[in-house]
């Protein structure tokens, strides 16, 4: 399986991205902002960053690069997307997921390991996780709060389609804790913290069995490549 990774101007965690894509055992594919080729990829990743240098808004400039164009198109014929963080910001200003993100709620940066509860497994990224499974996953933004009207998350709530929520702690004025979301078909998946960071004992976050052995993220490379060979 190839899973393509975009890298836009002022993107942070394309690399990270890729290396993760390996560990799982899929080929990782560099792919570049300004073409409309994919290359013939099975899956997408819109890796963290800051692109375009977040000017405008966050992932509003690179939801209009020439590439987008390509992956609006396999979004909605069901290839898997998956956008992290400033990908996930990406994946709201093409409408491919509703709502916004704006100033975290407290206006600082956050960094921290961020406890999850996951909410949906009807995704091809999340499909290897159970309901009301806690999972720990780096978290580092700036504009993170997810916004949405009250008949939208009405919506979002009603169809299942929060995929993940905050637990502990609120890091950011999410309203209704909400830290990732999927779409109705379970092809397009966005969330703000960064599962790339967590897919390698010694590089992940702490765990009672010991520092920096949180692999909890990898779990979602490992779930949209054995979906999507299950649908092939």
């Amino acid at each position: 399986m190839r899973i393509g990774v975009i890298t836009f101007p002022g993107s942070l965690d394309d690399r990270d991205a890729m290396r993760a894509i390996r560990l799982a055992g899929a080929e990782p594919v560099a792919l570049w902002h300004g073409t409309h080729d994919l290359q013939g990829v099975d899956a997408i990743v819109l890796p963290g960053g800051f692109s375009y240098g977040d000017y405008l808004r966050c992932g509003a400039i690179a939801a209009r690069s020439p590439i987008m164009a390509e992956v609006i198109d396999a979004a909605n014929g069901g290839m898997p997307v998956l956008g992290i963080c400033n990908g996930f910001q990406i994946l709201v200003e093409t409408h491919l997921l509703p709502g916004g993100l704006i100033r975290n709620d407290h206006g600082d940066f956050i960094r921290r390991d961020q406890r999850l509860r996951v909410e949906s497994t009807d995704s091809a990224w999340t499909s290897g996780f159970f309901v009301g499974q806690e999972i720990t996953i780096p978290l580092k933004n700036g504009e993170g709060g997810y916004i949405a009207d009250e008949s939208t998350l009405d919506r979002l709530e009603g169809e299942g389609l929060v995929a993940f929520r905050y637990l502990d702690v609120n890091p950011n004025g999410s309203l209704r804790d909400i830290a990732g979301l999927r779409n109705e078909r379970g092809n397009v998946v966005g969330l703000m913290p960064h599962p790339e960071h967590a897919v390698e004992p010694g590089f992940g976050p702490d765990t009672r069995d010991a520092m920096r052995s949180g692999v909890d993220g990898l779990t979602f490379f490992t779930s949209v490549l054995t979906a999507t060979l299950a649908s092939a």
